[in-house]
């Protein structure tokens, strides 16, 4: 493949994954202000945008064995809160931003324990033992088997985190 087209490729990889959260986010905004039809709307064009994506990614290549998967994910996570939000937090506390402060914090605190649930399941691949996961719909916390009382990263309640079918 030529470097044009890899470079290409993993633009519109982004770009497509991009919209298909961003298209989600301005459904979520619809359904909220009573407008069904536009959000089912913005679903169906997000979910286009997944199928897109995915193209984009098996074309290069980017889709291997779960094992490898699994480990490009621990990979990614750990990169994530070890080098990228602890410069992002540094640079949002020197601009005195709050709001994007937490944003990266919340992200940073959960990136440690996706990391470690990725190395857990990685330790078990091939066992199939059956595990339910929970996320808060405020700061992402991702926990196994049930939510707690309380989130321990950002305090909302258990009640509001979301099982994962």
């Amino acid at each position: 493949m030529g470097a044009n087209t890899e470079q290409n490729l993993k633009e519109a990889f982004a770009g497509e994954s991009q919209a298909n959260r961003r298209y989600l986010a301005f459904a979520k905004k619809a359904e909220e202000e009573g407008y069904a039809q536009i959000a089912k709307l913005f679903r169906a064009a997000a979910e286009a945008e997944t199928v897109h994506a995915h193209n984009h990614l098996r074309v290069l290549k980017g889709i291997r064995s779960t094992r490898e998967n699994i480990q490009e994910a621990v990979a990614g996570e750990t990169h994530e809160f070890k080098s990228m939000y602890p410069e992002m937090i540094e640079k949002a506390k020197a601009e005195k931003n709050e709001e994007a402060l937490e944003s990266f914090r919340f992200a940073n605190e959960v990136e440690k324990i996706h990391a470690a649930l990725y190395s857990k399941a990685l330790e078990k691949l091939g066992k199939n033992e059956a595990v339910d996961y929970y996320v808060c719909p405020v700061c992402g916390n991702t926990v196994e088997k049930a939510a707690p009382d309380k989130c321990p990263i950002c305090s909302t309640p258990g009640k509001r985190f979301l099982k994962i079918a």
